[in-house]
C-alpha cells in the first residue's frame, strides 16, 4: 500500500522522513535505496535530495523475506514478557545471532519458533536483538517485540539508560577495585581475538572485588560503560587476569575441568519504552557456575554480597 504525505518544510528527504514515521534513519536509508520512496511522482534513491515545502513524498513497505528457521530441540527460560519486550537468560553455547560459520541453531532460531519476529520498513528481517552476549556467556538478554520499542530500547543502550551488571569468576584476586578505560579493537595477528590497541573504539570497564574462593580464585562484579567486541575479557587480560574457562585470554586449566567461559549477565536495567517505569531484572546462575561457587566459596555472606538490592553499591564509587 502507497503512503503519501506533503513536506511542511525544506529539509533532506531521510530527515523528512525519519520524522514522519518516527524510525531511526538508518531505516529510512534502507527503505530509499530499496526504490521505495518517491519524490513528485518521480522515484529517487538519493537520501540526501534537497525537499521543498509543497513537494510530496509517496512510500511504500516491502513484505519481509522470510528467513527458515532450524529445528529447535532446547528452551530458553524467559524472565519477563509482556506485549512489548521480552527477557531471557540465555544458557552458554547458544550464538545469539546466525552468520555464515555458525552451523547448529542461534537464539533467533528460537525466537522465529516462539513468534517474535519483527519486519523492518525495508523489508528485512530482524528479531528484536537489542544487544548480544557472546556465545558462552549467559545471562539477562533483551528482546523487543515491536520495530517502535526495538528503536526506543537501543537509544537507552546509547544513552547509558539501559545496562548491565556482570558476574565473573577471575584466576588470580583483583588488588583494588578498579576502572579500565582502555580503547579496544581488533587484535593485530589473532583474527578470534580482540585487545588494547591505539587506534580502538573507547571503552570502559569497572570491576569490584566481591568475594574470594578456598582456590585463590574471585568473584568480582563488572559494569560496562560501554559494549564493545569481548570488552570484560580483553580489559581483565590487560591488567593481568582472566575469566575461568577463557581459554581464548589466557586462562589454563585442566581439560574439562571448566568447561566454558564463567561470566554471567546477572543484573539488567531499563526503563519501560512504553509506561516509562524503571525496570530491573536478575537472572538465575546456570548449574555450572552456581555449583562451582557453592564448592569453592564461604556461603555465609555469599547470598547478601550478590543481592541485587545491595549491588548497585559495589560501583557507588567509581
Amino acid at each position: 500500500m502507497i503512503e503519501i504525505f506533503t513536506a511542511t518544510h525544506s529539509n533532506r528527504l531521510d530527515r523528512l522522513l525519519a520524522s514522519h514515521l518516527n524510525i531511526s534513519r538508518n531505516q529510512i536509508e534502507k527503505l530509499i535505496r530499496e526504490g521505495l520512496v518517491s519524490v513528485n511522482e518521480t522515484e529517487t534513491l538519493k537520501t540526501s535530495l534537497k525537499i521543498e515545502a509543497g513537494d510530496t513524498i509517496a512510500y511504500t513497505f516491502k513484505e519481509a523475506e522470510k528467513k527458515e528457521p532450524q529445528k529447535i530441540d532446547f528452551d530458553v527460560e524467559v524472565l519477563y514478557e509482556d506485549e512489548y519486550f521480552m527477557v531471557v537468560n540465555k544458557p552458554s553455547g547458544l550464538v545469539v545471532h546466525y552468520a555464515p560459520s555458525v552451523k547448529e541453531p542461534t537464539l533467533v532460531d528460537w525466537l522465529i519458533h516462539y513468534g517474535v519476529s519483527l519486519s523492518t520498513i525495508a523489508g528485512e528481517e530482524r528479531h528484536g536483538i537489542v544487544h548480544r552476549i557472546d556465545k558462552e556467556t549467559t545471562g539477562a538478554l533483551v528482546v523487543a517485540k515491536t520495530n517502535e520499542v526495538h528503536e526506543k530500547l537501543s537509544l537507552q543502550l546509547r544513552d547509558k539508560s539501559m545496562g548491565r551488571y556482570y558476574l565473573a569468576l577471575i584466576d588470580c584476586p583483583l588488588k583494588e577495585n578498579v576502572i579500565v578505560e582502555k580503547p579496544i579493537g581488533r587484535h593485530p595477528t589473532h583474527r578470534l581475538k580482540m585487545d588494547v590497541v591505539e587506534n580502538g573504539k573507547t571503552a570502559k570497564t569497572a570491576f569490584a572485588k566481591i568475594a574470594q574462593s578456598t582456590q585463590d580464585t574471585e568473584l568480582i562484579g563488572t559494569k560496562l560503560y560501554t559494549g564493545r567486541t569481548h570488552q570484560i575479557r580483553v580489559h581483565l587480560n590487560s591488567i593481568g587476569r582472566h575469566i575461568l574457562g577463557d581459554g581464548l585470554y589466557g586462562f589454563k586449566s585442566k581439560k574439562d575441568t571448566i568447561p566454558r567461559v564463567y561470566l554471567h549477565a546477572y543484573l539488567l536495567y531499563l526503563i519501560h519504552p512504553i509506561t516509562g517505569k524503571k525496570m530491573e531484572f536478575t537472572a538465575p546462575l546456570f548449574d555450572d557456575m552456581r555449583e562451582y561457587i557453592v564448592n569453592y566459596f564461604d556461603q555465609g555472606t555469599l547470598y547478601e554480597k550478590v543481592d541485587p538490592a545491595f549491588f548497585d553499591s559495589y560501583f557507588s564509587s567509581f
